[in-house]
This record gives C-alpha cells, sequence and structure tokens, in this order.
C-alpha cells in the first residue's frame, strides 16, 4: 500500500480539525470577552530507509545522509489568545464589567471556583451579585470594621460570594453630629443684637438618627467688639424641650483630650477626671471607693516656688486667698519652678494636662551642684502619681454663654472667652438620669469664618452642621438608592441620607501561564497543573496596572478577516490533500491493471 494514503488522510484530518477550530471562532464572533483558538501544526512520523553513513578514509568514499520518507501531519498545539484583549461594547449597565490587563473574575458555584472574562453580572433575588449566564456567584472580599478605630477597610482574605445588596446593607447607620460651623455677618448695630439677641438655629442629630435643633442668641455687651452667645434651648423634632431630660452645656476646649473637666458657675464646682474632685475649696481623690480630702493648698504649702512674674504672684496670691475664684483658669495659670537648676517653670495647667507628672528639682543650697534628696522632692501634681485632665475649656449651663470677640480693625473672628487662640466651643448634652445612656456626641461648632462688619443693620449668621469638608454633619437613617463600582473594583452603595457604604471588592485572578487554563464552557475557564494554581485569595486589579471599566462588556478578540484567510488556506490544503488520495488510486489501478 502506499505511503502517500495514509499522508494524504493525515492531511485530511489534520486540515479538518483546524475548519473546526476556524469554525468554532467565527461561531463565537460575538461571545462576550471570548478568545480566539488557533492550531498548529507538526510532521506526524519518519520511515528510515537508510541511515547515514560515515565518511571512509580507507576507501576515500564520503558519507550519505539518511533516506526518510515522511508519514503525514498531526495537530501540535491549539492555544487560544488570552492576552489580547476584546473590543468594547458600550452597555450603559451598571453591573456590566469590562476589565483592562491580564485578570480574571473569580466565580464559584457554591463548591467550586472559575474564572471568567465575561463581566456580565447581575443582582440575585437576596442580593448576591452573580454571573448573568450561570448564575454563579461573583467572588471577593469583604468590608471590615476596626473595634478600636471603627474605620471600615477591605481586609483581602479568602474570597467570599460579595452578597451586595443584604438587608443590613439597603440602609446607612445614622451617625451624631459632631462638627458645625457659623458663619455669616454679625452687625453690631442690628436690633436683634442690641436687643434680645440673634437667633440662630442648629440642626443636629444624635447617635440614633433623631434630629434636634438647638436655639443660640448673641447679644451685644458693653465691651467693643465682644459679645455674649448664650444657648437658649433645645428642641426635638415636636419642637418640645428636651433640657427636662438632659443637661445642656457650652465649653471650650478640645474634644481630642482625653477628658473634659467641668465647672459650673452656678455651684462653682470643679470636677476633674480620675478620681479627683474640687469643690469648695477643697480637692478630694477617691481611695478604694472612699472620697479622702487632699487641700489644694498644698500646692504652695509644700514649698512650691511661684515665678517671680507679676501674672504668676496674681494667679498664686487670687488661688491662695479664695478657692471661689471667679475664673477657673487662674488655678491653671499658677506658673511653679519644676527644676529649679534649669529655671524651668510650668504651668499647673501644662503640668496636668496630658497626664504629666513632674517632679520638683531642687538644689541643695549646702551643695548647689547637688539635688535634694529624692525623700525631698514632692510631685506637682500634689499627689503620689499622675492623673490625666483636660484644662483647656470650662462648661456653662443652659441659660448662660460664652464670650465671642471680634478684631474691630478688620472685623475678623479672634477667639472665645478672651482666649484668641479658641476658635470653636463645644456643645454638649448629658442625660440627667446617670443611668441612662447618653444617645449625643459633642459638637465642635467653629466661629472662625464669621465676622463682624456693618451689612446695615442685618446680621446674616447662621449655623451649618459639619465641617468646611461636611464632615461630622450626622444624618438620619439612610436608604439605599444606588451602587457604584470604582475602577479597583470597590463596591460602594449610595444612601438617601448622603452618605456611602463600602460594601465590598471584587477579587481578580492572575496566572503566571493564563494560556494554560482548561476551557469549560459558558465562557469560564478552570486552573490546570500547567496554568498555576489559584491560592484561594486573588489580587486586587490595580497591582498588576489594570482596572474595571463599569456599563462595558469586553467583545470576542476573533479577527474575521485572518479567520476568512485561514479558512481559503484550510480549504486549498484539505483540497491538496484529497488530491493525493486521488493521485495515488489513480496508480494503484495502473498497478492493478498491469495483470490484465
Amino acid at each position: 500500500m502506499m505511503r502517500s494514503l495514509y499522508s494524504g488522510v493525515a492531511g485530511l484530518r489534520t486540515h479538518q480539525t483546524k475548519m473546526d477550530v476556524i469554525g468554532n471562532n467565527i461561531a463565537n464572533v460575538n461571545t462576550t470577552a471570548f478568545k480566539a483558538q488557533s492550531i498548529t501544526f507538526s510532521e506526524l512520523m519518519y520511515q528510515t530507509t537508510a541511515k547515514a553513513s560515515a565518511p571512509n578514509d580507507t576507501t576515500g568514499t564520503a558519507g550519505t545522509n539518511a533516506k526518510q520518507i515522511g508519514l503525514g501531519v498531526a495537530s501540535a498545539a491549539i492555544s487560544s489568545s488570552i492576552t489580547t484583549q476584546g473590543s468594547t461594547q458600550n452597555t450603559g449597565n451598571a453591573f456590566d464589567l469590562l476589565i483592562t490587563g491580564q485578570s480574571f473574575f473569580v466565580v464559584s458555584d457554591g463548591s467550586s471556583n472559575f474564572f471568567t472574562r465575561d463581566g456580565s453580572f447581575y443582582v440575585d433575588s437576596v442580593g448576591n451579585l452573580a454571573m448573568s449566564s450561570t448564575g454563579y456567584n461573583v467572588m471577593g472580599w469583604l468590608p471590615q470594621t476596626d473595634a478600636e478605630t471603627g474605620e471600615v477597610s477591605i481586609r483581602q482574605d479568602t474570597v467570599k460570594p460579595l452578597k451586595i445588596m443584604s438587608a443590613e446593607n439597603l440602609t446607612a447607620a445614622p451617625a451624631a453630629t459632631t462638627s458645625a460651623r457659623i458663619t455669616g455677618i454679625l452687625d453690631k448695630n442690628d436690633t436683634n443684637v442690641q436687643g434680645d439677641g440673634k437667633k440662630i438655629s442648629l440642626s443636629f442629630y444624635d447617635n440614633l438618627g433623631y434630629s434636634y435643633t438647638a436655639k443660640f442668641s448673641i447679644k451685644a455687651t458693653d465691651g467693643e467688639g465682644v459679645y455674649s452667645m448664650e444657648l437658649e434651648d433645645v428642641l426635638d423634632a415636636n419642637n418640645d424641650t428636651i433640657l427636662d431630660r438632659f443637661d445642656a452645656t457650652i465649653f471650650t476646649g478640645s474634644n481630642e483630650d482625653s477628658a473634659t473637666a467641668t465647672y459650673s458657675q452656678k455651684d462653682a464646682s470643679y470636677t476633674m477626671v480620675s478620681g479627683y474632685t474640687y469643690a469648695d475649696g477643697v480637692v478630694s481623690k477617691t481611695i478604694d471607693g472612699t472620697p479622702t480630702a487632699y487641700d489644694p493648698k498644698a500646692f504652695l504649702d509644700d514649698g512650691f516656688k511661684i515665678k517671680d512674674d507679676e501674672d504668676s504672684i496674681k494667679a498664686a496670691t487670687a488661688y491662695a486667698e479664695a478657692f471661689g475664684f471667679d475664673d477657673p483658669e487662674e488655678f491653671f495659670n499658677l506658673t511653679v519652678l519644676v527644676n529649679e537648676r534649669s529655671d524651668e517653670y510650668k504651668t499647673i495647667g501644662e503640668v496636668l494636662k496630658n497626664g504629666g507628672s513632674y517632679e520638683q528639682v531642687l538644689v541643695d543650697p549646702n551643695d548647689p551642684t547637688q539635688d535634694l534628696a529624692p525623700a525631698n522632692k514632692t510631685l506637682v501634681d500634689g499627689s503620689t502619681g499622675s492623673y490625666i485632665m483636660a484644662v483647656d475649656g470650662y462648661s456653662l449651663p443652659a441659660g448662660d454663654g460664652v464670650s465671642i470677640s471680634y478684631n474691630q480693625a478688620n472685623g475678623s473672628f479672634t477667639g472665645i472667652n478672651g482666649a484668641n487662640n479658641i476658635q470653636a466651643f463645644n456643645l454638649g448634652l448629658k442625660p440627667k438620669n446617670a443611668n441612662s445612656a447618653n444617645p449625643f456626641e459633642a459638637i465642635k461648632i467653629d466661629m472662625k469664618d464669621s465676622l463682624n462688619y456693618n451689612n446695615n443693620q442685618t446680621s446674616t449668621m447662621a449655623a451649618t452642621s459639619g465641617d468646611e469638608n461636611n464632615a461630622g454633619a450626622g444624618c438620619a437613617v439612610g436608604n439605599m438608592t444606588g451602587v457604584s463600582i470604582q475602577n479597583n473594583g470597590m463596591i460602594y452603595g449610595a444612601y438617601d441620607n448622603g452618605q456611602t457604604k463600602l460594601l465590598g471588592q471584587i477579587a481578580v485572578a492572575s496566572f503566571s501561564n493564563a494560556m494554560g487554563l482548561e476551557r469549560k464552557g459558558d465562557n469560564l475557564y478552570q486552573a490546570s497543573m500547567n496554568s498555576g494554581e489559584f491560592d484561594g485569595i486573588g489580587v486586587d486589579i490595580t497591582s498588576d496596572g489594570g482596572y474595571m471599566s463599569t456599563g462595558a462588556l469586553e467583545m470576542s478578540n476573533v479577527d474575521l478577516s485572518q479567520q476568512f484567510t485561514d479558512m481559503i488556506t484550510t480549504q486549498r490544503g484539505f483540497q491538496a490533500n484529497s488530491r493525493i488520495i486521488t493521485v495515488s488510486d489513480t496508480l494503484l489501478e495502473e498497478l492493478v491493471n498491469l495483470k490484465r
């Protein structure tokens, strides 16, 4: 039998296989994210009729080459052009995603993970983001909340189904107001300012999302550019006062202090944190649950040296002579020597703030190079240890207020209670019942952008919640109004209370040899031994420079012109191989006819 017959048959088979590949490519010319395939041929095998011989120096004959007859062709490899990006098809559907780069979406049927470039997704009846064609869940990472800071972030852990519209995600939690601003013009000739006061209302929220309104009034004083700002009332959404159930105070100082001491002008009491209280000229420290009296004069009686300047002496005198002083700052402005050798002085306020505890270093009068014995050293805080205390503010009950002042040269805001470095005051609410939970947060109200101008006897001053960037404005509970997907796969929910919430992040998979992935149909791939394994975690799509585009899908990367060209060459190849069989058959026919 002629070998050419078998070569022709092998040629027909391989060209038929190539035509199968071409046909599949053309059939999927409009399949989302389809990757075109190509086939390569290889020689099948050879029959050696004579082996090669080496040159013979003795006889002088040259070497001869081997005589080999080929036996046809076989399919060598079928590869996919996975790395070639398909064209973009805009759909306008927010859940249609296109990957730019070499990564793959990760989807799961509940037991196994698959990989796809088909980003046609939808949200099912229970809120899962799923693949439209198969219903497989899209996998990614869910947000985690830091227990200490409360910050929400993505923790890249084992991928999980993205249930982005779960019951808890359909609403956004309310947030208490923590910041506000008072802006506009305060005209000193405004009849309201000169009379009952310019009325200002501040709307704010508590932690449960209930809304309230704080009523302030600003009145002129005898001082030039100095006004009194008073808290008149706090009303709920029904316009009923809440001051029968809550104590409302306004105080200066920083919300960032570890604690805030409070001072009430009505009962002349000063409350210090960490177990210390001051009232009626006596400081008490709670030891083993029992208040123990401690005379504040110990700061002087223990021999502390007062800095020799008018302000320190005045503060020391006022403090030593009368404990019911009008201004609690006098106590904290008392300047004491903390290190005689370096001539270092600090105010008691500086010492106590942020938990500071300084030993008083005194020089031995008999030997100026030596300090006094440690037994003679005394802690400046007057105790055997340190305690934390905020000393830059005091609070006033409703009906009282703070003093605000303006620069009469340019009308700019200068400060509160005569302190030029204080540009804001705080509004605090606390339940009268000590056993009740407090739903309110302290609200820092910034006044630095208010002005004291002539405005034709009209004041435009107004209060708005939130800082300059609208942070801390607070909000009521919100209902989801939409979902957006960022180019890094982050999914955010938008709510009608103005909030956004991080719902999750779509994870992607990348492989060292993506062409080694096995096709499973339905636009799905599965990892193989030659593609590299999926670690179960995935990667952020931006880690290799890729990104996602919403409202678009990746089209097939089949090039029809290339496919039709390949079809022509395949047809001619098939035709030529069929002629091999025809001619071989004719030769065999002639051989048979020799017998006739």
